[in-house]
């Protein structure tokens, strides 16, 4: 029997797909779900949904869920991290103080002043998780879909705690969307990348005629396809690689695109495409409104899609039981996988599983264009775990001050005004080393 312990499923929709993957999985007839989240309420309707697609799919699991992980952790073979840390407080902040400096974000939630904000919120909430399940389930697969990634996971190395693995669904789904503009299937593709979560590049891409990157430039000058991904089909154009994350996220990663009102516009379409605070303005409707659908479907209305999905855990736990291979992308530190991306910083790559559990395959190197963006975001991450780990108020601003969106648009004296004044917004929610420092709400 296999327990999954969820904590953070009051994301209702993200935990009913996991629930989902892993009821749809052969080679799982029974297990337990463990469902964990502070708001009751938003547990409540993840407990009963989780039960409604147990039954759904006449599988022999049962569900239990606490506000107490401590009440759960004990016996999990599987931990999966998907926590919000006063997301419904700060969205606003996140996005509404940086632009009023001129740092303008689409999604703004794994790098950026709204990214780093968020890490600061939630690394040490994700570090007191990683400390229960190394006192009550040490042996736990624990994986972290949690944002910022890579900053999550690398303060969870640097910890000194359990493994954490990162999952993130951006490789595959980049290349589910590269497949659709070629006109061909996913699975028809084969492909290499490589970088840190949401600013992998992918370095290969091609199927059993040879290389697609002829035929995706062709794509990428057709106005119709180009428009739905303007971005990563520039980066393509004049870096010589496809990112793999949304146009209008990765636009934040690097400095060309969003420093001024005039740039946004001529690059930003709506949604994903690069919409200024594209995330902020509709995150909170998209939970209320997901709840609403869960509720309509237990009241005996239409029931959801019932398949299994792409996310990679209940892939994960297959290929562990069955000894099946698969591969999978990861987030974990560098060692060796990158040979000129920082060592011992978190990169994303390729992995291979099977019965033995998760084995990082080595990449080689990216070229050296594309890996000197990356190793300017693994600095922002380190820079933002030492600040965690240490309670170093400078470097957290050291931290913003080198992102590189933020340093393209806003004048060094004014990020750290800037920064003083998210705190100051958010003093509520985040530790108290950075409060303590900011004119006006802490000691100087």
């Amino acid at each position: 029997m296999t327990t999954v312990t969820i904590i953070g499923a009051g994301s209702t929709v993200f935990a009913a797909e996991l629930v989902t993957d892993f009821l749809l999985t052969p080679g799982l007839p029974e297990g337990e779900f463990r469902l964990v989240d502070l708001d009751p309420v938003r547990l409540d309707l993840a407990h009963r949904y989780a039960e409604h697609l147990v039954a759904r799919a006449g599988r022999d699991w049962t569900v239990r869920s606490a506000t107490d992980r401590r009440e759960l952790l004990a016996g999990s073979d599987v931990v999966i991290s998907t926590i919000e840390v006063a997301g419904l407080a700060t969205v606003d902040h996140d996005y509404e103080i940086p632009l009023r400096y001129g740092v303008d974000q689409c999604i703004g939630d794994t790098i950026g002043p709204g990214g780093l904000f968020k890490a600061f919120r939630t690394v040490p909430s994700v570090l007191a998780i990683l400390a229960d399940v190394e006192a009550l389930c040490p042996d736990a697969l624990v994986l972290n879909h949690t944002n910022p990634m890579s900053i999550t996971v690398e303060a969870a190395a640097r910890s000194g705690s359990v493994p954490m693995w990162g999952m993130c669904h951006s490789v595959h789904y980049t290349v589910e969307q590269l497949a659709e503009y070629l006109g061909r299937q996913p699975g028809d593709l084969r492909f290499r990348a490589a970088g840190v979560n949401h600013l992998a590049w992918l370095t290969e891409l091609a199927d059993g005629d040879g290389d697609l990157y002829p035929a995706l430039r062709r794509a990428g000058a057709v106005p119709e396809i180009r428009a739905q991904d303007p971005v990563r089909f520039e980066l393509m154009d004049q870096l010589g690689a496809f990112p793999t994350e949304s146009s209008g996220h990765v636009s934040e990663y690097v400095p060309w695109f969003r420093t001024h009102p005039e740039l946004v516009a001529s690059w930003a379409g709506t949604d994903y495409r690069g919409e200024s605070g594209f995330y902020a303005k509709n995150w909170p409707d998209w939970r209320r409104d997901n709840d609403a659908q869960l509720e309509a479907v237990l009241a005996g209305g239409e029931e959801l899609p019932f398949e299994r999905g792409g996310e990679y855990p209940s892939h994960i736990v297959e290929a562990m039981t069955s000894g099946e291979p698969t591969t999978i992308y990861v987030s974990t530190p560098n060692l060796g996988w990158v040979d000129n991306l920082h060592q011992g910083r978190v990169v994303e790559v390729a992995a291979r599983v099977d019965r033995d559990g998760i084995h990082p395959e080595p990449f080689g190197s990216l070229p050296e264009h594309l890996a000197s963006l990356v190793r300017r975001h693994q600095e922002v991450n380190e820079l933002a775990v030492t600040s965690l780990l240490e309670q170093d108020r400078e470097a957290a601003v050291h931290a913003l001050m080198l992102d590189p969106l933020t340093s393209a648009a806003c004048e060094i004296g004014r990020i750290r005004e800037m920064f003083d004044e998210m705190v100051a917004a958010q003093a509520e929610h985040l530790p108290d080393y950075l409060v303590a420092g900011t004119p006006g709400v802490g000691a100087s």
